[in-house]
């Protein structure tokens, strides 16, 4: 492929991407890395001139967009797009392609780690082994099994699946699941027993995973009446997007003790900080636990996606139509420079 003197801009350089910079370089390309926390103004400066826009957390707003004078298109190197204009980029014809299937056993496994960890009390155990050197059986760190718990699921796609099959058919946990975009064949079809109204769900379960992608309609999907609905008993994880569960909601639940724990690996807000962050708080709780939106951030992981963000950027480069395998509606609604697979 002859990319010669074709600029791509790729934000988020923080997450090594060594195969893709190194790549695209030896094809010829100029590669400018920008770092997270990259200004809109310094964004759209490099983009004006941009052939391709790499994009991991970035936002890429209408206003980057719509100052791009000769950009082909838009790789989301991971899966969710909520941070990019999806609308703008379809006014001013740039395809935008995600890059969906890399991680989805990887980020499941993440999800299920959490579960493990909360039910078993690891944390604490091992912070106390730390401190003492040797705990004795006391009520303070009695675990719970899995077996026969129920597992609910908010989203039941490939991740939820995925997880579905560790919980159910690994750990003879009851797997139920709330998603209205999946039809109760193909729950039934992954040992999962659906649920049309959510907060009745959520009432049933010891283990709430969150596996939706984030939009309009799933913004605060989990509010306060979702979380009050809760067993004071039950765990809630979330590995998909922070902004999908009200974080207010959930600290004032965890203070509270009406909740029983959770494990978080996103946040509305990223990065978490120590000081200063509306999250900063669960820094001292022993029954979170929260992790740096790494879940999916494995060797097997990595190697997937930066090789399939370079056929991508190689379609893009190329002149030729981008293959848009993601099934989200904001993505299958474009009509140009785009072709769509399974």
């Amino acid at each position: 492929m002859e990319n010669s003197q074709k600029k791509v801009v790729r934000t988020d350089r923080e997450l090594h991407c060594p195969v893709i910079d190194a790549e695209l370089q030896r094809r010829g390309s100029r590669l400018v890395l920008l770092p997270d926390g990259v200004s809109e103004t310094e964004l759209a400066r490099e983009v004006r001139d941009a052939d391709l826009l790499l994009t991991c957390y970035t936002p890429v707003t209408s206003g980057v967009i719509e100052q791009a004078e000769k950009l082909l298109g838009i790789v989301k190197y991971g899966v969710g797009i909520d941070a990019i204009d999806i609308d703008a980029a379809r006014a001013f014809r740039i395809p935008v392609v995600n890059v969906p299937e890399y991680a989805e056993e990887t980020v499941a496994e993440g999800a299920f780690t959490l579960i493990l960890a909360l039910a078993k009390r690891l944390i604490p155990m091992d912070r106390e082994m730390h401190a003492s050197g040797w705990l004795w059986p006391s009520p303070a760190w009695l675990g719970s099994d899995i077996a026969e718990k129920t597992v609910g699921l908010v989203g039941v796609g490939r991740i939820g699946r995925s997880l579905a099959r560790m919980a159910g058919a690994g750990f003879r946990a009851r797997v139920v699941g709330y998603d209205p975009d999946v039809p109760v064949e193909r729950m039934r079809a992954a040992g999962v027993e659906k649920y049309d109204d959510l907060r009745d769900m959520l009432g049933r379960c010891d283990f709430v995973s969150v596996h939706c992608v984030l939009n309009s309609r799933t913004r605060h999907l989990i509010g306060k009446e979702e979380i009050g609905a809760m067993k004071r008993t039950a765990f809630l994880i979330n590995v998909s997007r922070g902004a999908i569960v009200d974080e207010e909601a959930m600290v004032q639940a965890l203070n509270a003790g009406s909740m029983a724990g959770a494990g978080l690996d996103v946040y509305a807000r990223e990065p978490l900080k120590l000081t200063g962050h509306p999250l900063a708080e669960l820094f001292d709780m022993p029954n979170v636990i929260l992790l740096p939106h790494l879940t999916f951030y494995t060797h097997e992981a990595m190697a997937r996606l930066e090789q399939e963000t370079l056929e991508r950027c190689t379609e893009i480069l190329e002149g030729r139509p981008v293959l848009v395998k993601s099934a989200d509606p904001r993505l299958r609604a474009q009509t140009r420079g785009v072709t769509f697979g399974a």
